[in-house]
């Protein structure tokens, strides 16, 4: 009885805390410094931007010693947009698959205030999003495919096994599970976002791979936490890659909407860093690849190492005991 209350009221908080963290992050997301890249020395485009930051803070130049150098920020996704004189005005080089309601607010800002200084701006689109995506969410859907797929596999096999691997052979058993789980789960995820709904018709192959990395990622953070936890693990894990990781992944809105506590969460969580590994494989420079695959790695390996570390600790006692009381 005690239980079952305890596992109700475990639900109950983690309800509450699903509702208070999205609508806290995403009922009105503000924008605070969203980076534009600008030349140095570049005086027509640094007076616009420097005019605009002295009136609001939604916008950050980020300067660079050439144009080479600039493009190059925007191709590896160090800012949204570039800005550079041009003869008879200014232009504006924005990045739109990075994040479409960042570069739509760079946009607004910029042309308006040129506009009232009646300077004429060209604005191209260097990277543009899908025409099947035009709001920018499939890499953030299919992250949270992939992220609830890995937690929900590990999820089945603590709870079809024991959450805690009795001994290594048995750890390694589910590691390989996983791993499996993880391929077929990427390939599906790659091939109903590109052939079946034709929203990426190029790098399946790619975002397969990115997919199954990003789902074994999830399942084994899911599967050493319950190893070490049991179920109140579930809960943990529940927290950390859904309730606090999916607003804080960026993926709705970007980072820089959100409230200062999320806003660099992406860069560490596996949701948000599933949705710019995805970003960086379909849409940018594969450089803008190394952050979110170093770290969907480590997090994949902590994983591995914690399973494998709570067999060893906590399965074998459990095991030899079982052996004992059968004998």
């Amino acid at each position: 009885m005690l239980r079952t209350v305890g596992l109700l009221l475990g639900t109950l908080t983690l309800a509450t805390a699903f509702i208070a963290a999205y609508a806290g992050a995403l009922h009105q997301p503000t924008a605070h410094d969203v980076p534009v890249g600008v030349v140095r020395g570049d005086q027509p485009a640094e007076s616009l931007l420097t005019a605009v930051r002295g009136r609001t803070d939604t916008i950050r130049s980020i300067g660079y010693a050439d144009r080479a150098a600039a493009d190059d920020g925007l191709a590896t996704r160090e800012v949204y947009a570039v800005l550079t004189s041009a003869p008879g005005g200014l232009d504006l080089t924005t990045a739109s698959a990075g994040a479409p309601s960042a570069t739509d607010l760079v946009t607004g800002v910029l042309t308006g205030a040129a506009g009232q200084a009646g300077v004429p701006v060209k604005v191209t689109d260097g990277y543009p999003v899908a025409p099947a995506d035009p709001r920018g969410l499939v890499p953030f859907y299919l992250a949270v495919g992939l992220v609830l797929g890995g937690y929900l596999a590990a999820t089945v096999l603590g709870l079809a096994a024991g959450t805690t691997p009795v001994d290594l052979r048995r750890a390694g058993l589910r590691a390989g599970a996983l791993a499996v789980h993880s391929v077929l789960l990427g390939i599906a995820g790659a091939l109903v976002v590109g052939p079946v709904l034709g929203v990426w018709d190029h790098d399946v192959p790619f975002v397969a791979a990115a997919g199954a990395l990003a789902s074994f990622a999830a399942a084994m953070i899911a599967a050493a936490v319950q190893g070490w936890l049991g179920l109140l693990g579930t809960g943990l894990v529940i927290l950390l890659l859904v309730v606090l990781g999916n607003p804080g992944s960026g993926g709705i809105y970007a980072p820089e909407f959100l409230p200062a506590a999320l806003r660099g969460m992406h860069r560490w969580n596996v949701p948000g860093l599933t949705n710019d590994l995805l970003k960086s494989v379909v849409y940018f420079d594969r450089r803008s690849m190394a952050w979110p695959l170093a770290w969907l790695t480590g997090w994949a390996l902590a994983g591995l190492v914690g399973l494998l570390t709570a067999a060893l600790v906590r399965g074998r006692p459990t095991h030899r005991a079982r052996h004992t009381a059968s004998s």
